[in-house]
């Protein structure tokens, strides 16, 4: 019937102008210089946001490593918000000398929420003014001790918003951790250096950015509520015709989960986000694709196209059109074989997509080379998972639930 072939014909569309964008991504990110930004001056001041919930075991290693920047600390203020603790969280970041601010709200749970109470705070206290930029981190980072001076670089080059290179504290942990890990690398090589090159817009990446004082008071504070509050705030700036940048030379080190459990209960949230995001903004990011001809419009709405939704339609169907006689079982049988061989090439596409990441990156990735080649090899396995994981996102709330972190 016509329209399973214009389900075919759409998912085989998205997905091979996903790839291939990613592949020239890739190209370019080996054959172009990287964007370098020129030496600044150290006159910005700067308020660092930490959210924080329950993470007494590692908030100290952020705030030792914020201390320990070649930027002069007397520019950098330290804020935290304990967000419901039941732990010291709120007394070991007052004990290093933090500004904090407490949060109990257990109806308003989530990041956005706690970091929208943390900006209230410092506007009340007629603040505004007195920085020239955010930056915002989870609990569990570490910082490069050149990050905010490689950031000030490029914020003073012009950019008004900012995010970093991730990297990982427990990338060797085991084949969950190295798969989140991995997946986070091959951003910031690939796609974000590449963007920085063409001139397009990046993705502000969950922890690791910067904006400024002047996008703060655009949004009155911060007005970003859903669960992927990052990529919410990425889709709002690039509709107000903000270009955001990447600086790779500022390194960021995350915390990934080990256990499957939690790496399916973030992954499910994230999933649910990237659906709320693609309701609430997607319609205009494609308008402002076609009316303003803007390609980071149509970047970015290829990375929030909800293909499992259009997947699971063209499941029914399939399903349902033979059942009613409206095709036979037979030209669905011919669809499905065409799919595996498809997902085959796919997971060969995966393990090569982790190889040329390892091959890029290898001096920043803390593995033997035999636990490299194990995970490349288990990358398409933790990616495949996104596949069930996207089809709970359709029916589940997920919530907003922490992750546990260790403390590396």
């Amino acid at each position: 019937m016509a329209l399973l072939k214009v389900l075919d014909v759409l998912m085989m569309l998205l997905g091979g102008v996903g790839i291939v964008y990613q592949a020239i991504c890739i190209v370019i990110s080996f054959v172009s210089k990287p964007v370098v930004f020129p030496d600044a001056p150290f006159d910005k001041r700067f308020a660092v946001l930490i959210s924080a919930r329950n993470e007494e075991h590692v908030v100290g290693h952020l705030i030792n490593s914020i201390k320990e920047q070649t930027y002069p600390i007397s520019m950098v203020d330290i804020w935290l918000v304990a967000d419901n603790c039941t732990d010291n969280t709120a007394g070991l970041a007052r004990s290093l000398g933090c500004h904090v601010v407490e949060r109990q709200d257990p109806d308003r749970v989530g990041k956005g929420y706690a970091l929208t109470f943390l900006l209230e705070q410092i506007l009340d206290r007629g603040l505004d003014s007195y920085y020239d930029a955010y930056f915002v981190f989870d609990a569990d980072n570490i910082l490069d001790r050149h990050y905010i001076e490689e950031m000030n670089k490029a914020f003073q080059s012009g950019f008004r918003i900012l995010t970093s290179y991730r990297n990982s504290v427990n990338f060797a942990d085991n084949w969950v951790s190295s798969g989140s890990a991995l997946w986070f690398i091959r951003e910031s090589r690939f796609l974000n250096t590449s963007r920085m090159v063409i001139g397009s817009s990046c993705h502000v990446g969950g922890t690791g950015f910067m904006f400024s004082r002047e996008v703060m008071e655009r949004n009155n504070g911060w007005k970003f509520h859903l669960l992927t509050e990052d990529l919410e705030f990425t889709m709002d700036s690039v509709l107000h015709g903000e270009r955001i940048g990447y600086c790779g030379t500022a390194i960021l080190y995350d915390e990934q989960p080990v256990t499957f459990k939690q790496s399916w209960r973030q992954r499910l949230r994230w999933s649910k986000g990237f659906l709320q995001v693609f309701r609430y903004y997607g319609p205009a990011l494609i308008s402002r694709a076609f009316r303003e001809r803007d390609f980071s419009a149509v970047d970015l709405t290829i990375l929030i196209c909800p293909l499992t939704v259009l997947g699971l339609v063209r499941c029914f169907f399939g399903l349902l059109f033979p059942a009613l006689g409206f095709v036979t079982w037979a030209s669905q049988m011919t669809t499905l074989i065409d799919g595996i061989a498809a997902g085959i090439m796919g997971v060969l596409a995966m393990m090569g997509l982790a190889a040329l990441t390892v091959l890029a990156e290898r001096d920043k990735i803390g593995a033997s080379n035999k636990e490299l080649f194990a995970y490349c090899l288990s990358f398409p396995i933790f990616m495949l998972s996104y596949v069930p994981i996207s089809f709970q996102a359709i029916f589940a709330n997920p919530g907003w639930k922490p992750i546990e972190h260790s403390g590396h």
